[in-house]
């Protein structure tokens, strides 16, 4: 399995720093080969602590074999202005090891020139972008869009040649057309899925939009509805890419168990579980 979504550091306040050691141990438990460090830049909307690309760099240097380095920038960097050249600390990441950028999470409106300036800077780059998608600028961190996602298709329209790798609660609320305001956020939406929403119909869309599958809310879109989360893996097969947003010891990553007994139970192909855990990260980051 490689892994597309991991923090490396603290976190939360009752966290203890995840080092890169505890972190090997942790993947070998779960049966993970390899995977993505995001560092966490110190969006002022985010959290207390940050992770940097140096520190994301030292440990792929360490563990050259397990980690997969991402460098992390926001669009205010460099003087808070939608003209901000980022092309020259992008090459140097780039050159340094780093496989894409990410997680995004200031906040901004998704389509805010800002935005759009680094995106489309990260897809000249060659680099692809993990973005955290929120429903509000208050309470919550990521770029932010309105509901059923038209700031985000905006871009997807205009920045073809930028790969995105979508993820958190307001990205995967949306795999159901049933949704209301109250369900964006962190008050996850519940249910069997009678039509499938707007992130299905923008991965059939859009070449250069994948859906991370890490964490809470990726785990809730795909078992909220028994029945639909099988045949949602197995239609966007070659665009999902398996995460487990790994960020403290211990941490319960049921996305794992989940995603191994549809293989074992045959609900899944095999072909479909190897796109999903592997072969879609290893093509999409080049590895």
């Amino acid at each position: 399995m490689i892994d597309i979504h991991t923090h490396l550091g603290r976190v939360r306040r009752e966290d203890t720093w995840l080092t890169e050691e505890l972190m090997v141990r942790q993947l070998d438990k779960l049966g993970i080969e390899q995977a993505v460090i995001l560092p966490l830049c110190g969006a002022p909307e985010g959290l207390f602590f940050s992770y940097t690309n140096e520190q994301a760099l030292e440990a792929y240097r360490k563990f050259p074999d397990r980690f997969i380095p991402f460098c992390n920038l926001d669009p205010r960097h460099g003087g808070n202005r939608a003209d901000t050249d980022f092309s020259w600390i992008l090459k140097e990441y780039k050159e340094k090891g780093c496989r894409g950028v990410g997680e995004l999470t200031g906040g901004l409106y998704f389509d805010d020139p800002r935005t759009l300036n680094l995106l489309s800077q990260c897809g000249r780059a060659g680099l692809p972008v993990v973005f955290h998608l929120a429903s509000a600028f208050e309470g919550q961190y990521g770029l932010v869009d309105d509901i059923h996602l038209p700031r985000m298709e905006k871009v997807l329209q205009a920045l073809p040649d930028t790969v995105f790798f979508g993820h958190g609660h307001t990205f995967w609320a949306e795999i159901a057309a049933e949704l209301d305001e109250a369900h964006r956020g962190y008050n996850k939406p519940t249910g069997p899925i009678a039509k499938p929403g707007r992130v299905p119909e923008l991965l059939a869309k859009y070449p250069n939009l994948y859906g991370d599958l890490s964490a809470g809310s990726a785990y809730n879109a795909l078992t909220r509805d028994p029945g639909f989360g099988p045949k949602f893996l197995e239609k966007f097969q070659d665009k999902l890419l398996f995460g487990t947003d790994l960020l403290r010891e211990h941490q319960d990553c049921p996305i794992v168990g989940y995603l191994n007994s549809l293989h074992a139970s045959a609900h899944i192909t095999e072909a479909a579980f190897l796109k999903i855990t592997r072969w879609n990260a290893a093509r999409v980051l080049q590895l």
